[in-house]
């Protein structure tokens, strides 16, 4: 029965490490060349029906109708008339634009449409290399690459062209923001309302932007208030398990909604009730922008995916109708979040500026109450050993003995069995052919010695919760993105980059990725190698293949896992055989490790012999 147990335990966990690995390294590996060559189909298709593309919604007039956001990609768009600018740098020359200079972002606002287009990040850089360039988080609409935040207003004949994608803004003195001079910028148009438009942003990712509309004329007018954020691509692998990327919010009485690229795609909207706070926008792994609407007036949001001109993904809201009275001025504000999803500053934002729900936007997945724990147990390791590599194996540690009392009594029990082996040698023998008589025969050993078969079986359900919470925060969050441990690993969440089969890059040649078998996976296989020796070789042939070969199939698997989490079931292999040695020697059981390693090297007796 310990043999089955163990047997069916060890198939177990084989299945479910194999789907983790399809999941979430094989399946977004192909899908990431199926979406490349997809982009690539529609840039062609893109660039052929743009100039003679039609908008079913009529062109961005200066007065669209009444509840009806400007469209985004029509006729007079920028990047719509089948032409791309040489690149960025071109793009962002070819509108006037206020400079960004904060200690995180820099950038630019282009005064036509006042949009938020021109962002980079400070503190990030695509790859590990510190010399890389910087994360462009937002880019001009021409580009095919196109993401950003807009606000404007929706009017009528009364209120004339109201703030638009087309509007060109004027700045009112300083032309720089940073997080101590906010920019002023005004437009009047002919029907006598004056918009004053006023930037400020914060040190780290939030920016205010205040609409205050003053009427002059002699008539009352009405209006509405709208924001959007704006992407014409998305990533090349949006579509994993493990974590929302496309579009999000908080609105309503809905809660938490996520909409993954490929579902707005295929319902084009999703329009949930009216709201009178919350947030929305678009997420990425990392970075993510959001629209925080004011509170003073309701709004209805929406996520949306549209294929008139250029296709886009939207999250947008519009607010109900806003009087200004004839004389009078009425001032809305929103909020913009542009940047990393920092767990400490997204948390900040979320208590001090009262954001329902903020800290969702980053993927703590239906485990938050798992997941979040141990992402502050390693940031707490981290400010301590200053290294999240040393964070993840004292982390590692402090798991180990908050569950020390259970393992403790499963390995001991575990030791009472290896025990009474001979006695379970025996019940089978002498009731070898009636199985009701072996099991009740077995039953009475285990009350008897006061044994309980199932006991082993806890050490190992105790991991799985804890290597799926570790992979999570691993995955999702930007404090182990590029954070280095030693020696060659330079990100603790990209797997091991060097591989035997090279002889650790002494050979230059480039491998697939199924033989990048580096260091820590090797160190991995090696641990569960010995862990698995610590206990008597299973009699049946089948089971001592699968124990035998248990370590080398979970070496190659969880070579393409982040080298964070290899290191930690390397260094959680390496406790728990001293725990478990420790734990059978003072029950007096035997240590099957060394006699198993002398085995593997002994002459096996012919046949004949």
């Amino acid at each position: 029965m310990e043999n089955n147990r163990n047997f069916f335990i060890t198939i177990a966990l084989s299945v479910l490490i194999l789907s983790l690995w399809q999941y979430f390294y094989v399946l977004p590996q192909s899908e990431a060349q199926r979406e490349k060559a997809r982009i690539e189909e529609q840039r062609v298709a893109e660039q052929k029906k743009a100039a003679q593309a039609t908008s079913p919604g009529g062109s961005e007039t200066p007065v669209p109708p009444q509840g009806a956001i400007p469209n985004a990609a029509g006729p007079n768009a920028p990047g719509t008339d089948g032409t791309t600018p040489a690149g960025r740098e071109q793009a962002l020359a070819s509108t006037q634009r206020v400079k960004i200079d904060t200690p995180s972002l820099e950038g630019s606002i282009n005064l036509t449409g006042a949009r938020l287009d021109d962002l980079r990040l400070k503190h990030y850089t695509t790859t590990v290399d510190k010399n890389s360039p910087e994360i462009e988080l937002l880019n001009p609409a021409a580009l095919p690459t196109g993401y950003y935040a807009e606000i404007g207003f929706v009017g009528s004949d009364k209120t004339g062209a109201v703030p638009g994608p087309e509007t060109v803004w004027t700045v009112d003195g300083n032309a720089t923001l940073t997080p101590a001079t906010p920019v002023a910028l005004t437009f009047t148009n002919d029907k006598g309302l004056t918009f004053k438009r006023t930037f400020s942003v914060d040190s780290d990712y939030m920016f205010t932007v205040s609409d205050t509309v003053q009427n002059s004329s002699s008539t009352a007018v009405t209006l509405s208030n709208y924001g959007r954020v704006t992407r014409f691509d998305k990533p090349a692998v949006a579509s994993i398990y493990v974590l929302h990327e496309g579009l999000i919010g908080v609105t309503g009485t809905e809660g938490l909604q996520e909409h993954k690229y490929a579902a707005v795609e295929e319902d084009k909207q999703f329009t949930p009730g009216k709201s009178t706070d919350g947030w929305l926008g678009i997420t990425d792994k990392y970075w993510a922008v959001t629209l925080v609407p004011t509170e003073k007036q309701p709004f209805q949001p929406r996520y949306a995916y549209f294929e008139d001109g250029r296709p886009r993904y939207q999250a947008d809201f519009l607010t109900d109708p806003i009087n200004v009275d004839a004389g009078q001025s009425a001032t809305v504000e929103t909020e913009i979040f542009a940047g990393a999803k920092e767990v400490a500053k997204v948390n900040a934002y979320a208590q001090d500026r009262h954001i329902r729900l903020f800290d969702r936007l980053i993927d703590w997945g239906w485990f938050i109450w798992i997941t979040k724990p141990m992402f502050y147990l390693i940031d707490t390791m981290y400010k301590f050993f200053g290294n999240f590599g040393l964070a993840i194996l004292a982390t590692t540690v402090v798991v180990k003995a908050v569950f020390y009392p259970l393992a403790n009594k499963s390995y001991a029990s575990m030791a009472n069995m290896k025990k009474v082996q001979p006695k379970m040698l025996e019940i089978r023998e002498k009731y070898a052919d009636d199985k009701m008589k072996q099991q009740q025969a077995m039953m009475e050993l285990y009350k008897t010695e006061k044994i309980n078969p199932l006991a082993g079986c806890w050490p190992v359900a105790l991991q799985i919760p804890v290597f799926f919470a570790l992979y999570k925060v691993l995955y999702i969050t930007i404090e182990m993105r590029h954070a280095p441990f030693f020696g060659w690993i330079q990100d603790l969440a990209a797997p091991d980059p060097t591989s035997i089969f090279n002889l650790f890059g002494l050979i230059p040649i480039t491998l697939p990725h199924m033989l990048m078998v580096g260091v820590w996976p090797l160190i991995m296989g090696v641990t569960m190698f010995l862990q698995m020796r610590m206990n008597p070789t299973p009699p049946d042939p089948t089971q001592a293949m699968i124990f035998t070969w248990m370590p080398v199939i979970f070496t190659f698997m969880m070579a393409g896992f982040p080298a964070g989490l290899v290191i930690y079931w390397a260094w959680n292999n390496l406790l728990s055989i001293i725990q478990q040695g420790v734990i059978m020697k003072r029950q007096g059981a035997k240590i099957e490790l060394w006699d198993n390693l002398v085995a593997l090297f002994r002459k096996k007796p012919s046949p004949a012999e």
